[in-house]
């Protein structure tokens, strides 16, 4: 496949999870709500996971911004659920390394549609509104893990 079939590919993939977020909304039960934005350009998420027995059993997310901050998010969400706390805060991990443009040809970890973000670490002043949600993510992982040792 050619760059640039390839590169459109990925542009629809992207807008795909833009105009047709998986996972919006909000959960009702018991969950971890984390709010965090990006100042520099007005992305802002709420994420809410459902944490149980260290598995991500449940994940949405409120918001609004760029169609790269919105469609991680969407992408995220898909990829945590069903996965165990380390397993997500790992992809969190092998989706920085790439955002950063760093070789991930040593990873076992299986990006699946987020790849198509790929392109985003030319941009770095995209890279925050890509990270966005996995920093959030992130943050909701350590507070579970906090809110264990009370």
């Amino acid at each position: 496949m050619s760059f640039d079939n390839l590169d459109t590919l990925y542009r629809q993939v992207i807008m795909d999870h833009y105009k047709n977020p998986r996972n919006r909304g909000t959960l009702a039960d018991e969950s971890v709500t984390i709010d965090m934005n990006n100042p520099t350009c007005g992305d802002r998420i709420e994420l809410h996971l459902r944490i149980e027995g260290g598995m991500v059993q449940e994940a949405k997310f409120e918001g609004e911004g760029c169609s790269i901050s919105m469609s991680s998010a969407s992408m995220m969400t898909q990829a945590v659920k069903g996965k165990t706390l380390d397993e997500a805060v790992e992809m969190s991990t092998v989706f920085s390394k790439m955002m950063l443009g760093e070789e991930l040809d040593d990873v076992d970890v299986d990006l699946g549609d987020i790849e198509a973000l790929q392109g985003v670490s030319k941009f770095p002043a995209r890279i925050k509104c890509a990270t966005l949600a996995w920093k959030a993510m992130e943050k909701a992982a350590a507070a579970n893990e906090e809110e264990k040792q009370e």
